[in-house]
């Protein structure tokens, strides 16, 4: 069942602004998801279960994750560039990420998603990075932990985050203890989740706000990651489309003028 008249049926960033409206800038790391509509009543209650073939995958892959960017750290500090086949299959790891993240956390599609590094164009979830042909030789050291941490910040708040609960010198802990605390995007899930459960439908609001948080989210990661240099905007672009995706061409109406036969 459909979740409303606004929604986004597309990937072209949501319906036109009014006339005069500026444009909101276009970063080159861009997140997109479609609402399908008729999503299942109950089938979030075990979508987790279902996905666990791709989360023991993407354990492996986020290992390999890890010591790729270690590799491109060297090679953009040494040559400026970021190795192509390095950046595509750490790009298509947050891309096969996001597609389960779409699937079983945010619960937009009953789709079962592809087991694939690869860009998928007919799935609702989408993610795209474009590559950098130079990038700086001097915000390598600095961009990743130095200067993304005010977007860290909003991050702790909007996905949650660890929190220091202790230390071993201190009497009554006998170690180190983080206590990780629900963020907002949790929370919006529990009361989507609860909405379809109910009223079988995804309220549109809510899906177009849970976009806009994940779609900071990864602008940050793409920056703190290594693949782009522009710094993320601090701007909520809520909605199923990404302001930098471009709409698929819509094709002419049909002609059905008998004469034109």
């Amino acid at each position: 069942m459909s979740s409303g008249a606004g929604h986004d049926d597309g990937f072209g960033g949501g319906p036109p602004p009014g006339q005069g409206e500026p444009q909101p800038e276009a970063y080159p790391a861009r997140l997109d998801g479609r609402l399908d509509d008729g999503l299942s009543r109950g089938m979030w209650l075990i979508k987790w279960l279902l996905a666990l073939p791709h989360v023991v995958i993407l354990v492996f892959l986020w290992i390999a994750f890890f010591f790729v960017s270690l590799i491109a750290f060297f090679a953009i500090l040494f040559t400026g560039r970021y190795p192509r086949g390095l950046f595509e299959f750490n790009v298509g790891v947050l891309r096969w990420s996001w597609r389960v993240a779409f699937y079983a956390y945010v619960i937009g599609t009953d789709r079962y998603p592809p087991f694939s590094l690869e860009d998928d164009p007919g799935y609702p979830a989408r993610l795209q990075i474009d590559y950098p042909e130079r990038l700086s030789r001097g915000l390598v050291l600095v961009k990743w932990w130095l200067l993304a941490i005010p977007q860290y910040f909003v991050l702790a708040v909007l996905a949650g985050g660890a929190a220091y609960a202790g230390s071993s010198g201190m009497d009554g802990h006998g170690g180190d203890d983080y206590v990780r605390s629900g963020g907002l995007i949790d929370v919006l899930i529990v009361i989507a989740a609860v909405a379809l459960l109910f009223t079988t439908r995804y309220p549109d609001g809510l899906f177009r706000l849970v976009m806009g948080l994940h779609r900071w989210i990864l602008r940050v990661v793409a920056y703190a990651a290594l693949f782009r240099d522009e710094y993320p905007p601090f701007r909520l672009d809520q909605g199923g489309g990404d302001p930098g995706t471009i709409a698929p061409p819509v094709p002419p109406p049909e002609d059905r003028n008998p004469a034109s036969w």
